[in-house]
């Protein structure tokens, strides 16, 4: 697979509202699109670090994958994944991953935020980190 660069870094939080302002305020940093995934049960607001984002994630109901996160860090969220952007494709890498024993999440990419193609990787085969693999379909 072809990496190009880190796509973003994704941060749960119980609540953006009150997540955003050590963001803004204390960092400087500005929110610029704000977001609700329906499939993914999760709310999304973004910011720029450079040329790289943070992805700050809000369940929108009890029995989201970001809800069930944030309950096992004691209601607190924190670092959730990282995310990797992918020149070849998606599928490709999915494949690839998949051909070197690699345990998938996703066996195909999905619709994300900001129209992106995602997939994710299990953490039980990526350092313990869950990987997120991105490709922008408008590039």
């Amino acid at each position: 697979m072809k990496i190009s660069h880190i796509e973003h870094l994704g941060i749960a939080c119980p609540s953006i509202e009150k997540a955003l302002p050590f963001f803004e305020n204390v960092l400087g940093l500005k929110c610029y699109n704000v977001e609700v995934v329906e499939d993914q049960k999760v709310k999304t607001a973004f910011l720029k670090v450079g040329e790289v984002k943070l992805e700050l994630l809000e369940p929108t109901s009890p029995d989201s994958t970001i809800a069930k996160f944030i309950e096992k860090n004691g209601g607190r969220g924190g670092m959730h994944h990282l995310a990797f952007c992918i020149e070849d494709g998606v599928a490709n890498a999915l494949a690839e991953a998949e051909g070197l024993g690699i345990a998938l999440i996703d066996k195909a990419p999905r619709k994300g935020a900001e129209g992106l193609n995602i997939a994710f990787l299990h953490p039980k085969s990526t350092a313990a980190v869950l990987t997120e693999l991105c490709e922008n379909p408008n590039k």
